[in-house]
């Protein structure tokens, strides 16, 4: 079908997008032209031997392509009368759009389904061409349309049309292109890859979707939520669904697509109705709400993730840092010293090393909940009850007996280090300068070396 036409006899070119197709002068031009065209059908009047050409692509090859007019729910229509001149107005299929093709029937044999390019369904008088079909589980039939080139902002105007003859048909359609302007429109449920040439596409690295699947947050509309209530309100105390971007393999949403994990969904706000894909379970709980938006519907038993990492090209994700494990909790430091039994009386060459503060009193001097609270003298009185906790752990022999003194020796060092780090903090001082005046301020007092360790007895 074409929209400019070449009259012979009037010798004028007819625009079937405008309503006077173009010439102001000439009034029902349109009427005129159709009647005529009617007539001569009447008669049985070859297309060849009628007035109307091809005044677009055919013209311009330098091709005589005879054309006859229709009218099509309510739309005109200029039609070729040989099929060789209809397809000389298809533009051919890229690299691009090929290596998609290849690729979805690809991830589809890998998951066990079966599909084919290319595929007509009859429907009525009429045909559906559907890109790439895909057999599913369960009869599920899913027809991808690889949509690369540009027709302006608005996009092609049969997407709707087509999408909805599709879904009428059995078949759940899946628009994928690389444009953003499409990948924002909700005419169709359209997902977004990067844009990559047919080498890359083909290859068998993974192939991430950057939009059109989303996953959805529920939540409580109260005081502790963090999304804005979707009813322009405070808070209303309902419960609300929240869609969050997530990526995707390429591959794995051709599979879970066809095997029912992956759905299309349409979600309300307040404004407009969106288009895009979720998992089963979360649609699921999406009707659920729904139905009754008092309370959040149930979480599934089992949450698996669709995204994953990659290492494979053209395009991956690089893989989440892993928490690290908390610390091991500390008993109390003077809990732990209650287990401690009492030690022999020191050697006479021991017998200079005075008694070590309690730990108690090194929190009362060391408490430095207020920066300014912290004094030298503290620290030092922390710093020699970590030194005395650390000699005392070599004098030891029995295993418990160690572990729980080793239990208090971090303890005191940790509220030791805390204290000069809050000292250094408020004195705007370097932590390390004033760690080491410390450490040595506490040895020279009492008189100490630098901890040596004991042989075990």
């Amino acid at each position: 079908m074409a929209n400019v036409v070449w009259h012979r006899k009037l010798r004028i070119y007819l625009d079937l997008t405008r309503a006077d197709l173009g010439h102001e002068e000439y009034e029902d031009l349109w009427g005129t032209v159709y009647g005529m065209d009617r007539m001569y059908a009447a008669r049985d009047v070859p297309v060849r031997e009628r007035d109307l050409q091809c005044g677009g692509v055919c013209q311009e090859a330098g091709v005589e392509a005879p054309m006859f007019l229709r009218v099509r729910n309510g739309r005109r229509e200029a039609v070729h009368e040989r099929a060789e001149d209809e397809e000389r107005h298809t533009a051919p299929v890229s690299d691009e759009h090929k290596a998609y093709q290849e690729r979805i029937l690809k991830a589809a044999q890998e998951g066990g389904y079966r599909g084919d390019s290319e595929v007509r369904t009859r429907v009525g008088r009429s045909w559906i061409q559907t890109d790439t079909l895909i057999e599913g589980a369960d009869g599920r039939r899913i027809g991808w349309e690889i949509q690369l080139s540009s027709a302006g902002t608005d996009g092609p105007r049969s997407v709707r049309a087509r999408a909805s003859r599709a879904e009428k048909n059995g078949i759940t359609p899946a628009w994928h292109t690389d444009r953003v302007d499409y990948a924002h429109r909700h005419d169709s449920h359209w997902t977004r890859s990067d844009n990559l040439p047919a080498y890359v596409i083909a290859k068998t690295g993974d192939l991430r979707v950057v939009s059109g699947f989303r996953a959805l947050d529920f939540w409580r509309c109260d005081i502790h939520a963090v999304h804005p209530c979707p009813n322009g309100v405070r808070r209303c105390g309902k419960a609300h669904a929240t869609p969050t971007p997530r990526s995707i393999l390429f591959d794995d949403l051709v599979r879970s697509t066809a095997a029912g994990l992956i759905v299309p969904i349409q979600f309300r706000t307040a404004t407009k109705q969106q288009r895009f894909w979720v998992t089963d379970a979360d649609r699921d709980r999406l009707e659920d709400l729904y139905a009754d938006d008092t309370q959040l519907p149930p979480a599934p038993e089992t949450a698996g993730s669709t995204d994953r990492a990659s290492y494979n090209r053209p395009t991956c994700k690089p893989t989440r840092e892993a928490e690290r494990s908390p610390l091991p909790t500390l008993a109390p430091a003077a809990t732990a010293l209650a287990y401690i039994p009492k030690q022999p009386a020191p050697s006479a060459s021991e017998s200079a090393t005075p008694p070590a503060s309690p730990v108690t009193d090194v929190v009362v001097h060391g408490d430095a909940r207020r920066e300014d609270a912290v004094s030298f003298e503290a620290l030092i009185a922390a710093q020699q009850a970590a030194d005395c906790a650390r000699q005392r752990l070599e004098q030891l022999s029995s295993d418990d007996e160690r572990r729980h003194q080793r239990t208090v020796w971090f303890e005191v060092a940790s509220q030791a280090q805390a204290a000069v780090t809050r000292y250094a903090r408020a004195k705007r001082l370097n932590r390390f300068e004033v760690e080491q005046r410390v450490r040595q301020a506490a040895r020279d007092e009492v008189g100490l070396a630098w901890p040596t360790p004991h042989p075990r007895r």
